[in-house]
């Protein structure tokens, strides 16, 4: 249920389009619908901005077919993780014109991305394997509405080729690090950028590497400031924390104009209090 769908309603209602017996049935399934197997927040876009997305993993063909379903009944694009060929085939036969798979990113979309937000985000690789990773992070972030960049296999084992895309990093709001290995490339990264860093370590490495706990504890121990952590492999949670982020840059960016006339008449009628004190 988004907010446009509620607005709409409530339109309908007062234009008498509807009665509120019409507008209680559509609204009785927030803020969640209870399937059995599964509760689904159909409330979470209208209160978060990001809309619930389905893990695939551990869930029947079938139970997944139901949560779309009932998703797209309640007029909310459906977001799928972690997508497999068989799922992905099954989706496609059903919703024919709506269904896009992004194959590197395992995720699947059905129905449209969610309005531009205007903010850039920078995605960044420590390697060619840290790329399904990363490709999570980047769509993820591109379906909630943020512009995307890539750069990818930038790790520390050639810092001359990330130092190539200083620029880049200099205009992002947000920028994703995605490393394996040791993990290095967070704090590098972080240490250079202006913006909010978003760490993403991965499974890829030898086996001191332990699938993933180097890099994610390297990262935890960076030394640089502003630099946040998510799980290992979390492209996904990457992707949504960056647009979570710009879509509250953005509420700020439409409050400050109020607050600055407000700051102004402040001092206005400070300047004129001081007049008035004066000899």
């Amino acid at each position: 249920m988004t907010r446009e769908r509620v607005a709409t309603l409530l339109q309908n209602l007062q234009s008498g389009e509807a009665t509120i017996e019409q507008v209680l049935e559509r609204l009785r399934s927030l803020p969640y619908e209870d399937l059995g197997y599964a509760k689904i927040d159909h409330h979470r876009e209208l209160r978060k901005g990001v809309p619930e997305a389905i893990y695939c993993p551990g869930k029947t063909q079938a139970q997944i077919l139901g949560l779309v379903e009932r998703v797209r009944k309640a007029g909310s694009p459906v977001i799928l993780t972690r997508l497999d060929g068989k799922v992905s085939g099954a989706l496609a036969r059903r919703y024919r014109r709506e269904f896009r798979h992004y194959m590197p990113a395992r995720l699947g979309l059905i129905g449209r991305p969610l309005p531009s937000l205007g903010g850039r985000v920078l995605v960044l690789s420590g390697g060619t394997a840290d790329m399904p990773v990363a490709e999570e992070a980047a769509v993820t972030a591109e379906l909630l509405g943020c512009e995307v960049e890539r750069v990818y296999d930038v790790g520390v084992a050639g810092l001359h080729r990330l130092l190539d895309h200083l620029p880049a990093l200099d205009g992002a709001d947000v920028a994703i690090v995605v490393a394996g290995m040791e993990g290095a490339l967070g704090s590098v990264v972080a240490g250079l950028a202006e913006c909010p860093v978003i760490a993403v370590p991965t499974s890829v490495g030898y086996g001191a590497n332990f699938q993933g706990m180097a890099a994610l504890l390297s990262m935890l121990s960076s030394c640089a400031a502003g630099i946040g952590v998510v799980n290992i492999d979390n492209g996904f949670g990457a992707g949504a924390l960056a647009a979570v982020i710009v879509r509250s840059a953005r509420k700020s960016r439409r409050r400050a104009p109020t607050r600055t006339r407000k700051a102004s008449a402040g001092r206005a009628t400070a300047r004129r209090a001081l007049r008035r004190r004066s000899p």
